[in-house]
């Protein structure tokens, strides 16, 4: 089992390691929700991932349910019961390892930011530059 948790430590999980898919998302709900440019999930079934401490539910959508730690705001799961029955996306960016669940695709790309599809073209450093 992975293990993961919020930024405050309030809301920890467990997930497996088996997914029925892994992507980055692209889509402008994610982006507004999270403040990023792209959001990881791991798609796995609900009654497999093991919750504990607060969550609240934002409905995003008609049909879309995001979870979010109530003390930190930590964006963590999202659920939609018409498209994904019975499966919970996790955010991997929580996850106590985010490299333990590599993405396998880029999904709604076509609300990907422009700039995106260029982004690992720009300078790197370990840390702040000098």
């Amino acid at each position: 089992m992975l293990t993961g948790r919020c930024h405050c430590g309030a809301v920890t999980y467990e997930m497996p390691e088996q997914t029925i898919h892994l992507a980055l998302c692209h889509c402008a709900d994610c982006r507004r929700a999270s403040g990023a440019p792209m959001v990881a999930w791991a798609m796995v079934p609900t009654d497999q991932v093991k919750i504990e401490g607060a969550t609240r539910i934002y409905a995003s959508s008609e049909h879309g349910r995001r979870h979010f730690c109530e003390a930190c705001g930590t964006g963590l799961f999202y659920t939609n019961e018409a498209v994904f029955p019975g499966l919970i996306d996790v955010q991997t960016a929580t996850l106590d390892d985010p490299g333990a669940l590599p993405p396998t695709a880029h999904i709604q790309v076509a609300e990907r930011i422009s700039w995106m599809a260029t982004a690992h073209d720009l300078p790197t450093f370990e840390r702040y530059p000098g």
